[in-house]
């Protein structure tokens, strides 16, 4: 489950910036030289983005795949498949889930940040963010 959801992603969801049903939702990661702040509103405002020199990673992540919004009484749940690197060698600490895109005039909105609670890392290999079994985040 998200370890922090953004604050700027309530208002986002009121506002029309999120199209939960279509928007493209990405995930990338962050090496521990970021400090966590629910202030923080787009990708942009993130520090410490794994390099895109670092073998096989590419700036602003990978593009989530098979993302659902599912509900079930009055809570909704956010899940997708979980993202992989492959022929990976870097080090990262937290996952960014943002939306991929322009809306409202803000770009790549951030949804919420899952900690690995230290750092992980991959060498010459493949690099997953293994999400929650009951989701990627809750909003109940």
């Amino acid at each position: 489950m998200a370890d922090l959801i953004f604050n700027s992603f309530r208002e986002y969801m009121a506002d029309g910036t999120f199209d939960l049903d279509g928007d493209t939702l990405k995930c990338a990661l962050l090496t521990s030289s970021y400090t966590p702040d629910a202030t923080d509103a787009v990708l942009a405002d993130l520090s410490g983005e794994v390099s895109s020199t670092e073998t096989g990673y590419t700036t602003g992540g990978a593009t989530l795949t098979d993302v659902t919004w599912t509900r079930s009484g009055a809570t909704v749940t956010l899940d997708a498949a979980n993202p992989a690197w492959t022929s990976a060698s870097f080090t990262a600490r937290y996952a960014a889930i943002y939306k991929s895109g322009t809306a409202n005039s803000i770009t790549n909105p951030l949804i919420c940040l899952l900690d690995f609670g230290s750092d992980k890392t991959c060498s010459n290999g493949t690099f997953t963010v293994a999400f929650n079994a009951s989701g990627i985040l809750t909003l109940s």
